[in-house]
């Protein structure tokens, strides 16, 4: 085997010292202590704790155990000689069922952000990474418009709260998920499928995502403001018309979906053709809320999809053979990203700058003799890097990159088995083994600091 190495080629914009290069996680997937200091039900702890919702039945109950070991977790994090760590704030943690302010939760962000700003770690800080309250959820959840003016509340109190002490705030991470896997595929929490609810949900997270956006940049002017979209590849091993429709099609329902009434003020009209008759309930106002100026756009990538037509008016997914997947799956395909983020640079004139608050791959990692060595990751990280420099060197104004995810966590309805983390977790005793992947992020950082 070809031992794999970390580095970014000469004059690679990996090399300037005003690219940051991060890591990220999410509340959920490690913080654990899910009955602690007020926390809340969420609707990931009643989905997962739905038998058959997730792999071997996991939960977020214990996760990495954050909560408890956040300090431990900052110095692992430090070491890394990252710029910047990417968190999400547990709505349930920090708010109570009335609407009040939770103190003690507040106070562990609160802590936590001071430790990383005194490490020197610029904070990028996601308000809302899926874990919705449960009570509102029982209210109907993003299908219910009151929940958008329900997180516009919680994030005027958490943006106050935490005023100077976030480089940048991102309202919602992958609307697209959250809306489709979560109401229309019943994939996520909190399981509902139906498209007409899934649509309904996009415009509400977005309707929030606007409302949001004016808390923040009035409670907390020196932060930027954006918001994180998960976009996707699509292409088509047809080259007929149907089969070149296909794939731009589920480009459509997967990027512009999200991207054209937060940069455009309007939906795809196509979408309605895909989905006949799920439009959503649109206020006078809504889309001016939406389509209001971002400082940046997290893009978080992962894979392409492959489709033909489904001889009616949308696609069929068909996988490739030979190609090289990750532990979910998923397709290796870097290229893809280069070519979204040259795309959304061409038809977006007001686009703003772009982080790539999310990439990553899991593979099934073992340590042996005190080490892990994960090759495929080291490689998809090179690979991908290299995507992100092509499309810079393109005219795309990309200012960092953050590694999905500094450690193993629990992985949604994967449980636990896929292991993301460029840092190792041993679940039975939260012993944290940095991978291969992760000293050689830290001797490329170190080396490039030197040079600069």
């Amino acid at each position: 085997m070809v031992e794999e190495t970390f580095s970014p080629p000469a004059g690679s914009v990996l090399w300037r010292k005003d690219f940051l290069v991060g890591a990220a996680t999410a509340a959920y997937q490690i913080e654990g202590a899910i009955h602690e200091d007020g926390r809340i039900p969420s609707i990931w702890d009643t989905f997962s704790a739905t038998p058959g919702k997730t792999l071997a039945g996991d939960t977020g109950e214990f996760a990495c155990d954050h909560y408890h070991r956040w300090q431990e977790d900052v110095e692992l994090l430090a070491s890394l000689n990252v710029g910047a760590y990417r968190l999400s704030i547990s709505w349930p943690r920090v708010m109570t069922a009335d609407g009040h302010p939770n103190q003690k939760g507040i106070a562990f962000y609160r802590n936590l952000l001071k430790a990383l700003r005194a490490k020197g770690l610029k904070t990028f800080v996601t308000l809302y990474h899926w874990d919705l309250p449960q009570h509102l959820e029982d209210k109907g959840g993003w299908v219910n418009r009151d929940t958008a003016y329900k997180f516009a509340e919680y994030a005027d109190i958490i943006s106050k709260e935490l005023k100077g002490l976030v480089d940048a705030w991102a309202t919602l991470n992958e609307p697209w998920c959250s809306a489709m896997h979560g109401y229309g595929t019943g994939h996520h929490a909190p399981g509902k499928q139906d498209v007409v609810f899934a649509t309904q949900a996009m415009h509400h997270l977005l309707l929030g995502h606007g409302l949001a956006v004016q808390h923040l940049r009035a409670n907390d002017p020196a932060a930027q403001v954006g918001i994180v979209a998960n976009v996707g590849r699509g292409t088509s091993t047809d080259a007929s018309p149907a089969g070149q429709r296909a794939a731009w099609l589920f480009e459509l329902q997967h990027n512009n979906w999200i991207l054209d009434p937060l940069l455009k003020k309007s939906y795809p009209s196509a979408l309605w053709e895909l989905w006949p008759g799920a439009e959503p309930t649109i206020l006078n106002g809504d889309m001016d809320l939406i389509g209001a100026p971002l400082d940046f756009l997290g893009i978080n990538y992962y894979f392409r999809t492959n489709v033909v037509s489904d001889g009616k008016h949308g696609y069929t997914e068909v996988d490739l053979d030979g190609v090289e997947r990750t532990q979910m799956g998923w397709e290796v395909y870097p290229d893809g990203l280069r070519h979204l983020l040259v795309g959304f640079h061409q038809e977006y004139a007001n686009l703003p700058p772009i982080y790539i608050t999310e990439n990553g791959m899991a593979t099934d990692d073992r340590v042996i003799d005190g080490e892990v060595d994960d090759h495929q990751r080291i490689s998809f990280l090179n690979r991908h890097l290299e995507a992100v420099n092509q499309a810079v060197k393109a005219g795309v104004d990309v200012r960092g990159y953050f590694i999905w995810s500094l450690m193993d966590n629990f992985e949604w309805a994967f449980g636990y088995e896929r292991r993301f983390g460029i840092i190792h977790v041993d679940y039975a005793t939260q012993k944290r083994t940095p991978k291969r992947s992760a000293k050689l992020v830290t001797q490329f950082l170190a080396e490039r600091a030197s040079k600069n």
